[in-house]
């Protein structure tokens, strides 16, 4: 994904009332409480974009890298996702779970403290993507249409 367009003069951001960049996730969003996504606050969109996608990963993971959340053609009218909600017109994707829904840190106990990563793009087209589809299917349908893209990094580890 790293031969895209240049970002144009925009600064992209995305945040959490419920965690900081590079802190804990609160265990509420993660397998050990009710599993269902943080607060995302969605700013600075690039006034070209005509959607959003969203990819949520563990880098950490002992598998490999692994999906827990897909997400595209977010409205662009989309400015916050409330808690344990999928704003009206998007779309998921199925996670590395084989659903296609939010899944929270879930790390094995004693593998350390693990980086989630929310990473949202601003994109130059709608994919129309049918739903349940895989991350490589999105990243290929994304590539030459990233005008931006943020990461907002949670931490959580089992014990």
């Amino acid at each position: 994904m790293d031969n895209q367009p240049p970002a144009t003069s925009t600064s992209l951001a995305l945040s959490s009332s419920a965690f900081s960049d590079n802190q804990p996730i609160p265990v509420q969003y993660t397998c050990k409480g009710e599993n269902v996504n943080p607060p995302l606050a969605i700013s600075d969109v690039p006034a070209e974009a005509k959607a959003l996608a969203l990819i949520v990963h563990d880098p950490d993971a002992v598998s490999g890298d692994f999906v827990h959340w897909l997400m595209w053609d977010i409205p662009l009218a989309t400015t916050s996702i409330n808690a344990n909600t999928v704003p009206v017109g998007a779309v998921q994707g199925q996670n590395d779970g084989g659903q296609s829904q939010y899944m929270g840190p879930c790390p094995p106990a004693s593998t350390g403290t693990h980086r989630y990563m929310f990473k949202l793009y601003a994109l130059d087209t709608i994919l129309n993507l049918p739903a349940g589809s895989e991350r490589p299917v999105l990243e290929q349908a994304m590539q030459g249409h990233v005008l931006a893209k943020t990461t907002l990094t949670g931490l959580f580890a089992s014990q």
